[in-house]
C-alpha cells in the first residue's frame, strides 16, 4: 500500500472512456486512491489537464514528440510529473513498485505489453484491455498465477459473471455447480436496420450506441459484435470454462449485464443501470463495495427486459471470433489484429461498414495459426496479420461480406 494508506494506481489510457470513469470513481474517494501513473496516446492537451488535477509522479505518451509537448505544458503548473515515452514507458509505469493497482484501459493490441509487465510485476490488474487475454490467453494467466498477481475484470460483462460467481470459484478441472454463463450484448446501433442498408451506414451512426458512452473503435466492435466475439474468448479464460458453456444473448436495454447459470436450475443476474463506473468501483474497491456515482437502477422506468438470439446473417464477426477461439494457438490474435486494422480503415471511410468481416475472414484463411507458447511468436503473427489485412483493403478486395 502506498502513501499514508493509499493505493497507488496507474491508469493506462488515462484520457479514454475507461480512463474518465476510472479518475472520476478515484475522485470519490480521495483518501483510498493516489494516482501514480497516466498514460494517454495522442491526447496531450487533455493528459496535462489530468495531471494538473491530480498530480502523478508520471505521465507517459505514446511517442517521444508528444512526451516534449507534454513536458513543456507541464513545466508552470505540475513541475513535479516526470514525463516518459513509448511502449518502455508504459512497461515502466505498469510494474513500478510504487504501484499497487494497475487500471488496463488502452485499447486494442498495445495494451498487451503493459498488462502483461503488471502481471509479471505480481500487480493487482483491473483488466479493460480484453485484447491482452485474446491474444495471449495462457501466458497472460501463467504469469498471472505464478507471480501472485490478481485479476479482475472491469468488462461489465464479466465484472457481472464475477458478481455472481461464488467467492471460492476458481477455474479448474474439478467439477463445478455452473453449469452456464451467459454475455448479454445490446446488439448495437443497427439491431433492427434493415440487412440491405447495412454497406452504406456511416462511421458516426456506427459510433452512436443506443446505452453506452465509448470510444469510437469499441463503438463499432459493438455493432458488429465483434466486441462479444472477443468477450467470449476473453470469458473463456478468466473462467476457466469452454466455448460450449459460454452463450450470447442479445438484450437491448443493457440493464442485465451477465448471467450464471447453476446446476440446480438457478440463474443468477448482475443487474443495474449502463455505466462503467459500476463495475469500475467494484473492481476497485473489491472486496467491499464503495460509491461509483452512477444512478440507481429505476425498474420501474425500464419496465421490460427484452431478449433475443443474436443474428448469424447480421453479425458475422461474432460466428469468427467464435471459430478463432475454437481453432486455438494465435488464431484470436490474427483476428485481433484484422479487426483493429478493418476497423479503422472504416473509421477513416476506406472501407464499407459490412467489408469488416470480410477482412478478418481473409486474414484468417491466408494467415497461418501457431502455437501461442511465446510472447514472441504471437506479435510476429500479429503484425502478419496488420500486414494481410491492409494489402487486402488496398487490393480493393475488401468489398463485402
Amino acid at each position: 500500500m502506498g502513501e499514508q494508506g493509499q493505493a497507488g494506481v496507474t491508469l493506462l489510457g488515462s484520457t479514454g472512456s475507461i480512463g474518465d470513469n476510472t479518475l472520476d470513481v478515484i475522485g470519490r474517494h480521495p483518501g483510498r486512491f493516489r494516482v501514480f501513473a497516466l498514460t494517454a496516446n495522442t491526447q496531450v492537451d487533455k493528459l496535462a489537464e489530468q495531471c494538473v488535477r491530480f498530480q502523478p509522479r508520471f505521465a507517459v505518451m505514446a511517442d517521444s514528440e508528444a512526451a516534449m509537448r507534454l513536458q513543456e505544458q507541464l513545466q508552470a503548473t505540475a513541475p513535479d510529473v516526470q514525463v516518459l515515452a513509448g511502449t518502455d514507458g508504459l512497461v515502466r509505469v505498469a510494474a513500478m513498485d510504487g504501484v499497487d493497482v494497475v487500471m488496463a484501459g488502452i485499447v486494442g493490441a498495445a495494451g498487451l505489453l503493459p498488462s502483461l509487465a503488471a502481471a509479471r510485476a505480481g500487480k493487482r490488474i483491473l483488466l479493460a484491455n480484453k485484447e491482452a487475454l485474446v491474444m495471449s490467453g495462457a501466458l497472460f494467466m501463467q504469469a498471472v498465477q505464478e507471480n501472485g498477481a490478481t485479476l479482475l475484470p472491469v468488462d461489465s460483462e464479466h465484472n457481472a459473471i464475477m458478481q455472481c460467481l461464488p467467492d471460492d470459484y476458481a477455474p479448474g478441472p474439478a467439477p463445478r455447480a455452473v453449469s452456464k454463463i451467459t454475455l448479454t450484448a445490446s446488439g448495437g446501433p443497427f439491431r433492427t436496420l434493415a440487412l440491405d442498408q447495412l454497406d452504406a451506414v456511416t462511421p458516426e451512426q456506427a459510433c452512436a450506441h443506443p446505452n453506452w458512452v465509448m470510444g469510437r473503435k469499441i463503438s463499432v466492435d459493438s455493432a458488429t459484435m465483434m466486441n462479444k466475439g472477443l468477450e467470449v474468448i476473453e470469458a473463456g479464460w478468466l473462467f476457466g470454462l469452454p466455448i460450449e458453456q459460454i452463450s450470447v444473448v442479445l438484450h437491448p436495454q443493457s440493464v442485465i449485464h451477465s448471467l450464471v447459470e447453476y446446476h440446480d436450475g438457478s440463474v443468477l443476474a448482475q443487474m443495474g443501470n449502463p455505466d462503467m463506473r459500476v463495475p469500475i468501483s467494484h473492481a476497485l474497491g473489491h472486496p467491499e463495495r464503495i460509491v461509483s456515482g452512477a444512478e440507481p437502477l429505476d425498474l420501474l422506468a425500464v419496465a421490460t427486459l427484452q431478449f433475443e438470439a443474436p443474428d448469424d446473417e447480421r453479425y458475422p464477426c461474432l460466428a469468427l471470433a467464435t471459430a478463432a477461439w475454437q481453432t486455438g494457438g494465435t488464431a484470436p490474435a490474427l483476428l485481433n489484429a484484422a479487426n483493429e486494422v478493418a476497423v479503422q480503415a472504416f473509421l477513416d471511410e476506406r472501407i464499407a461498414f459490412t467489408a469488416i468481416p470480410a477482412v478478418i475472414r481473409h486474414v484468417m484463411e491466408q494467415c497461418s495459426v501457431h502455437a501461442a507458447d511465446t510472447l514472441e511468436m504471437i506479435l510476429a503473427d500479429d503484425a502478419a496479420a496488420r500486414t494481410t489485412a491492409c494489402e487486402c483493403i488496398e487490393s480493393g478486395r475488401a468489398v463485402t461480406t
